[in-house]
């Protein structure tokens, strides 16, 4: 067999593998699970037709005990997930820096199965909440399963893995009254806060827009931990991963995240599996940062340190690989919700450092599973299951999927010639790298992690005004829901060693006095590479609403949603009620949502037609100018042509609107309102609305608009 075709079958054996666990049951005869056919799946066996359900029933029974057993305990942290299938090619051999197999052919497809997250939130709460987001890729390579257990934040909230525990006792719902679902706006939480210093620079990033994700697909994923590379040579260099979206970091605003939350509270997990559906697939660089061990304390942090990252203009991210989902899960249960994810899953190549809260994953991780698929054979459940052969003495447990054959289950052995037996180096069998420890047994932490505040002040200092401002009104909202009020003073007291201005703006929403000395660490640098105001702009794959009713501009809209299609950009078409809609000139168009169904905080942008009848029906609709409100306040970009400038002159956009109601047939732009009027040809306001669209957001409003929102 060539090499090519050995690429070709690595690439195949992975969905080959989940192929032989499908069943679509299509066109088949309803069976027991022993496979006896079944004549009648409606009615329990009774002795008589209004007599007692008899207990020898053997289809009933199975039915219900199936039934009442179907539920795993659902995970502690990270519980509401969504999972996609996909590959992941490296761009060039890494042979330099590790041994790792997947890092080496970039003509190999590795397999990957990836989970998205909240953590704090139960399985039944929304995707939009303000919280942190698991994104955890499972790489099906030929050395074994690798898992790349990640973040949408850099960091963590603790530095040493045994206040794990504390925390999320904290974060999650009071235990007297399981209040509140999925915040960190109580009591309990922000008492934890206050009295570990630790979490300062946690806390900035959660406050920030990082944790209200615009979608999966525009979602930074970060390993939190540091890591090793080890090369062939048994050179090691620390390592933090990173996941870099080709559609930028992208975030909700707060009052969006919250109205989402109650009008679609799977927003993210549709837009992945809508994205997918239409080929849309999500890409994401996978990209390193490295550190020579003789580096390790040139720092003025800790690299350890879990609760530090290392700014990218310091320690440069290589770009090494990317990963495509272009596959939806066929099972939600079987798939997402029975996969298991362990950062202590590695192979070859990549090894652990002794970064604390890393050392108490490798224990915790494996001892949920445990408790969670019940038992040691989670790795046998088909979306856990390796490519690589699994050779091994380990026997019997709940669930064993394997039949494993003779008498030898130990080793050493010599009935069986020693076998399975240990794989040298060249075999690829996993060394641990071979670090030199010492010290004395000691409860204690390094004064190295002593600094809580210095990268916290960074991060303030990378935020551009419209996040710094974000931030400060997320203060509001979290520290304004304690009822404590000696903890919020306590709070600020807290964040004005971060920041005096910061934490005056604080107190000034919550109720509580400003800091009387203004604090701070004296740190001026920032790091722009964290501020989503230099991500990656394009208004590929991005959702526009078009409203519009009877006797609306045919013309206008053809051209507005040919220019968007052609961009990558989707419309949905929006009226009153569902069902076709007449235009002016006696053309029809479908309308396939309306306000009863969608809102502006399910769109990126909203365009208006123009039509005089249109536009007069839309003026007499308090939901067509809640739509156009919403969508100014919350900075998205807002077209309009001809007579639909009317229609804006009516809304909150009016002061912007006005500035261009005299020009004919010239295109005007002003913080992200596009219109004109008394024209046919609308080439250059679709070039310039689709710019406006890749910005995202125009967070210029809220210096101009007191109704902004953060």
């Amino acid at each position: 067999m060539d090499k090519e075709q050995q690429k070709q079958n690595l690439e195949n054996k992975k969905d080959q593998q989940l192929e032989n666990f499908r069943i679509d049951h299509k066109n088949t005869k309803l069976t027991t699970n022993q496979g006896v056919r079944v004549t009648d799946t409606d009615d329990s066996l009774k002795a008589g037709d209004r007599g007692p359900t008899l207990m020898e029933d053997f289809h009933f029974r199975e039915k219900m005990t199936h039934f009442d057993h179907e539920r795993i305990p659902e995970r502690v942290v990270h519980a509401r997930g969504f999972g996609a299938h996909g590959y992941f090619q490296v761009y060039e051999p890494m042979a330099e820096y590790s041994k790792a197999a997947f890092l080496q052919d970039p003509s190999v497809k590795t397999p990957v199965f990836v989970r998205f997250s909240t953590v704090v939130g139960s399985r039944g709460s929304a995707d939009t909440v303000r919280d942190v987001r698991g994104f955890a890729t499972k790489f099906y390579t030929e050395d074994g399963n690798y898992d790349l257990v990640a973040n949408n934040i850099p960091i963590f909230f603790i530095q040493d893995a045994i206040k794990f525990p504390d925390v999320v006792h904290a974060l999650k719902p009071e235990p007297h009254n399981e209040i509140p679902q999925a915040s960190a706006a109580h009591d309990t939480f922000w008492d934890f806060v206050v009295n570990n210093t630790e979490t300062a620079h946690m806390i900035m990033w959660l406050l920030s827009d990082r944790a209200i994700p615009r979608s999966f697909r525009m979602m930074e994923g970060f390993g939190v931990n540091t890591f090793r590379f080890v090369n062939e040579q048994g050179k090691a260099r620390f390592v933090k991963f990173h996941w870099k979206p080709l559609l930028g970091v992208h975030s909700l605003v707060w009052d969006e995240a919250q109205k989402l939350a109650g009008k679609d509270p799977d927003f993210h997990r549709r837009d992945l599996w809508d994205a997918i559906n239409m080929g849309e697939y999500p890409e994401y660089e996978l990209g390193v940062q490295m550190i020579e061990e003789e580096d390790e304390f040139k720092f003025d942090f800790d690299i350890l340190d879990p609760t530090k990252f290392w700014p990218e203009e310091i320690v440069p991210v290589i770009k090494i690989g990317k990963m495509t989902l272009n596959r939806n899960q066929d099972n939600f249960f079987a798939e997402t919700e029975q996969a298991a994810f362990h950062a202590g899953h590695v192979v070859p190549g990549i090894d652990f450092s002794n970064d604390p809260l890393l050392q108490g994953r490798l224990f915790s991780y494996t001892d949920t599973q445990l408790l969670r698929l019940n038992g040691p054979n989670f790795h046998e459940i088909p979306i856990n299951r390796p490519i690589a052969p699994v050779n091994n003495n380990q026997r019997d447990g709940f669930h064993r999927m394997s039949i494993d054959k003779g008498a030898v289950s130990y080793s050493p052995n010599s009935l069986r010639n020693n076998s399975p037996q240990p794989a040298s180096d060249i075999e690829h069998g996993y060394t641990h790298y071979a670090e030199k420890v010492e010290g004395q047994k000691i409860r204690k932490r390094n004064v190295s992690f002593d600094d809580h505040y210095r990268q916290a002040t960074l991060f303030w200092n990378s935020m551009s005004s419209a996040e710094k401002q974000h931030i400060i009104k997320a203060f509001h909202f979290e520290v304004g829901s304690v009822k404590d009020k000696q903890l919020k003073q306590r709070v600020v007291e807290m964040f004005n060693n971060v920041d005096g201005q910061l934490a005056a703006e604080i107190a000034k929403g919550i109720g509580v006095n400003p800091p009387q000395i203004p604090g701070g660490t004296g740190v001026t640098a920032s790091s722009p590479a964290i501020s989503q105001e230099n991500t990656i702009k394009s208004a590929r794959t991005r959702k526009v609403a078009i409203l519009i009713e009877n006797g609306f501009t045919f013309n206008d809209v053809t051209q507005v949603m040919t220019a968007l299609s052609g961009a990558g950009i989707h419309a949905d078409i929006i009226s009153m009620n569902l069902g076709m809609i007449t235009s002016a000139e006696g053309q029809q168009l479908e309308a396939n949502k309306s306000y009863a169904n969608s809102g502006s905080i399910m769109y990126d942008a909203l365009y208006i037609a123009g039509g005089k009848q249109s536009v007069d029906s839309l003026l007499m609709h308090k939901d067509a100018k809640d739509f156009i409100n919403d969508s100014f306040v919350h900075a998205k970009p807002i077209g309009a042509t001809n007579e639909a400038v009317d229609l804006l002159m009516s809304s909150d956009v009016q002061r912007i609107a006005l500035a261009g109601v005299d020009t004919q047939g010239q295109v005007f732009y002003d913080l992200g309102i596009v219109t004109v009027r008394n024209t046919s040809d609308l080439t250059a306001f679709t070039q310039e609305f689709i710019n406006a669209l890749a910005e995202h957001r125009h967070w210029m409003r809220q210096n101009q608009d007191g109704k902004m929102s953060g």
